[in-house]
């Protein structure tokens, strides 16, 4: 059964188009994706992201555990940030990408992928029974989903932080806190509403490329903070646009971010997308899961690297084309559509390792026909 967030009806009621993704039903857009993606580039935009996991990570050997669990090492993070990295499966390939918040010395939130949630909610709590049980007896690890009574709201874009000062409640303090939070930070703010104060977890993380929030809070909380933050903007008279899914995956293509299911999948390695030097880390530690699988990819070097592809041209390559060099298929696009901040088609392609050096020029077969495209660096647009 397709689940819905809490905002679904307010989605409706502005008129979105709905697709299923992760097995939700998510808003794809409300009018124009075009005018969704700009909006986010000149002033800011508001996304729902309820289908997104949360799962608590507690105890006072929590941060132990998540060096066992995960694959960065999360010890070392202090509190009040956050740090991305990976869940691996039994054979060492990448069940998840995550971005965990340390929320104290003995506490974490771990936002898994929507699709994912689940798995990667009952892999860390199978690995905390065996942690316990065998690896260090007695040790104090909780795991508790979230995800069902938890609601995500960002805004993102240049004018974030603008929109989201106009809620913000508790003078001029708690607006400095906000604008004094960190890139891959967050705290607890308190946000004004039609409904009343509404106490949230915000985060300054985004997967868009812009500066951007994220407001994790209660199902019953969503609604009226969404609601607050429309009111806020048009008070203060900043463009403030509701967008959906599709401006979302164009926007974080230009940021050179991956996508799980699209670049990241269950055949891919750490190493495979860069995380070849954090897995090398990993393995030094006393307890690692999947150590043995993880050490036997270490051994040899990735035999494809995930690269950026533009064209001069006007034909975008999609998902599934082949990359071709001198007529041989040398890899394959996992993400590509037009930039509309730069102009031009771009993509994201895994490609054999001898033919990913930046400047290389080949061709991607579109639909039958070969078109030339070349390896540029990432991302392909950096704000600023």
């Amino acid at each position: 059964m397709t689940k819905t967030t809490s905002l679904h009806d307010l989605h409706a009621r502005l008129g979105a188009s709905f697709t299923d993704f992760g097995g939700w039903d998510m808003p794809l857009k409300y009018g124009s994706e075009l005018t969704e993606h700009r909006a986010v580039r000149e002033s800011a935009g508001l996304f729902d992201l309820s289908h997104m996991g949360e799962v608590r990570v507690a105890g006072a050997d929590a941060a132990a555990f998540l060096d066992y669990a995960l694959l960065a090492k999360y010890s070392i993070v202090k509190n009040g940030r956050a740090k991305y990295g990976l869940i691996v499966d039994e054979s060492g390939h990448v069940l998840d990408d995550l971005i965990t918040y340390r929320i104290a010395d003995d506490e974490f939130l771990v936002v898994p992928n929507a699709g994912n949630a689940p798995a990667v909610a009952e892999a860390l709590t199978l690995r905390a029974h065996d942690f316990t049980s065998q690896l260090v007896p007695g040790a104090d690890v909780t795991v508790a989903d979230e995800s069902p009574e938890t609601s995500l709201v960002a805004v993102q874009g240049p004018q974030s932080e603008a929109v989201l000062l106009t809620v913000v409640s508790g003078g001029d303090e708690a607006a400095q806190t906000v604008k004094d939070l960190a890139y891959y930070s967050w705290t607890r703010i308190v946000l004004a509403t039609a409904a009343g104060e509404k106490d949230v977890f915000l985060a300054r993380t985004g997967y868009t490329g812009e500066d951007g929030f994220e407001i994790y809070l209660p199902n019953d909380a969503a609604e009226p903070v969404w609601e607050a933050l429309v009111a806020g903007a048009e008070k203060a008279d900043i463009a403030l646009t509701p967008c959906g899914l599709a401006a979302r995956d164009s926007l974080r293509l230009e940021a050179g971010m991956p996508l799980y299911g699209n670049e990241i999948t269950l055949e891919t390695t750490p190493a495979d997308i860069g995380m070849g030097k954090v897995m090398q880390n990993a393995l030094k530690r006393e307890h690692l899961f999947a150590r043995d699988a993880l050490a036997a990819i270490a051994e040899t070097e990735p035999a494809r690297k995930l690269v950026g592809l533009v064209s001069d041209g006007r034909r975008a390559a999609r998902a599934g084309s082949d990359v071709l060099v001198g007529g041989e298929v040398v890899g394959t696009v996992t993400s590509g559509q037009p930039a509309p901040s730069l102009g031009h088609p771009i993509a994201l392609a895994f490609l054999d390792q001898a033919h990913t050096a930046e400047g290389t020029e080949l061709d991607v077969d579109i639909r039958g026909k070969v078109h030339p495209f070349r390896i540029v660096a990432l991302p392909f647009y950096s704000r600023g």
